[in-house]
C-alpha cells in the first residue's frame, strides 16, 4: 500500500521525545551524565592541580621568606637545604622590631601612601574630567604631553627635584614626601578613559539643569567610578608603600623614615642578618598584601572597565 504523500516515513537513528515516558527520558539523562562524569572529573582534577602548582610556584619566595623569618641563624646556614624550620622562633622579629623603629616607619609610610592616594584620586579625576567633557584649545595635544611623560624614567628628573625642594627648605618633612607625587599621567589615563564611556549628553543634561562642572564631578562622576577609584586607589597605595630612592634622598632622620628604607637598616655584615631581614620584609609586606587582597576585584575591574567603549 503506497504511503501518503504528506507523510513522512520515520527517520532511523533519530531521538522523538513523543516515542519516550518521561522515565525512560529521565533515565537516559542519568546514564549520559554517569558516562560524562569520569571526564569531567579527570578535567577538574588536571585544572585544580595546575592551578595549585602554579599557585605555589608564585607564593614560594613569600612563603620561603615567612619560613627563614622563622629561623635561627644556625638553622640557616648549613648544608642541609632547610625549606621548614624544625623549630619556629619568634626571636627573629622580636629583635627586628627592638633595632629599628619599624612601627615609626609603618606609620610613616601608612601616612605618606596615604596622603599620596588620596592626593591622586583627586588630581587625576579633574584632570580628567578636563580631558574628557570640556572643550578647549589644545586639549589632545596637552593630552599627549601629559601621557609622554610617562615614558620619562623618574631617575632623569630625580636630581633636579631635590634641588629644588632643597631650596625651598622642606627635606626631611611630610611635605617633600608627598607632594611631588600628587599626581600621575597613570591616573589621569586610567580617569580620563573611563570617563570617555559615558556619553555627553551626561554632561549636557547636567548643565541644562544649572549643575556646576565640581557639583557634576561630585554628585554624578565620582559614584559612578567606583571600580576605577578603587583601581587607581590599589595602584597608587601599592607604588607609594614600595618607594624607596626618594624617601631615602629626602629624609635623613629616623623619625620621618619608610618601611623600606627601614628595612635596609636591618642589613648588617652579622651572619644573623638576613633572618632579621625577612622577619623585617614579612613584617612591613603585610600591610601591602591586605590592601591588594581587599582591593583586587575592584584593580581588575577598573583596569578593564575603560578598554572598550560603549
Amino acid at each position: 500500500m503506497d504511503m501518503p504523500v504528506n507523510q513522512k516515513a520515520p527517520m532511523s537513528g533519530v531521538l522523538r521525545r513523543g516515542q519516550y515516558t518521561e522515565e525512560q527520558l529521565a533515565a537516559l539523562h542519568r546514564r549520559m551524565s554517569a558516562a560524562a562524569l569520569p571526564r569531567r572529573r579527570i578535567k577538574t582534577g588536571v585544572l585544580v592541580t595546575l592551578n595549585v602548582v602554579v599557585a605555589l610556584f608564585m607564593l614560594f619566595p613569600l612563603l620561603y621568606a615567612v619560613s627563614v623569618s622563622l629561623m635561627t641563624g644556625s638553622e640557616l646556614f648549613t648544608m642541609d637545604m632547610n625549606l621548614i624550620p624544625s623549630a619556629p622562633t619568634l626571636e627573629n622579629y622580636l629583635r627586628a622590631w627592638a633595632q629599628v623603629p619599624l612601627l615609626r616607619f609603618i606609620l610613616n609610610s601608612f601616612i605618606v601612601a596615604g596622603c599620596i592616594t588620596l592626593g591622586q584620586i583627586i588630581t587625576c579625576s579633574l584632570a580628567a574630567f578636563a580631558f574628557s567633557f570640556l572643550n578647549f584649545k589644545g586639549k589632545n595635544l596637552l593630552f599627549m604631553l601629559v601621557m609622554a611623560t610617562m615614558m620619562v624614567p623618574g631617575e632623569a628628573t630625580i636630581i633636579s627635584n631635590y634641588l629644588t625642594v632643597s631650596q625651598l627648605g622642606i627635606l626631611d618633612t611630610y611635605i617633600v614626601l608627598i607632594v611631588p607625587s600628587l599626581t600621575s599621567a597613570m591616573g589621569i589615563f586610567l580617569f580620563r578613559q573611563f570617563y570617555m564611556t559615558f556619553p555627553i549628553s551626561l554632561y549636557e543634561s547636567a548643565k541644562l539643569d544649572g549643575c556646576s562642572n565640581l557639583r557634576f564631578i561630585v554628585r554624578i562622576l565620582l559614584p559612578l567610578t567606583k571600580s576605577a577609584i578603587g583601581a587607581m586607589s590599589v595602584y597608587t597605595f601599592i607604588n607609594a608603600w614600595n618607594m624607596y630612592m626618594w624617601p631615602l634622598l629626602v629624609t635623613g632622620s629616623q623619625e620621618m623614615r619608610t618601611v623600606q628604607i627601614g628595612i635596609s637598616m636591618l642589613d648588617n655584615t652579622d651572619a644573623q642578618s638576613i633572618t632579621l631581614m625577612m622577619a623585617g620584609v614579612v613584617s612591613v609586606i603585610i600591610p601591602s598584601m591586605i590592601i591588594f587582597v581587599v582591593g583586587q576585584k575592584q584593580l581588575i575591574r577598573g583596569m578593564f572597565s575603560g578598554a572598550v567603549k560603549g
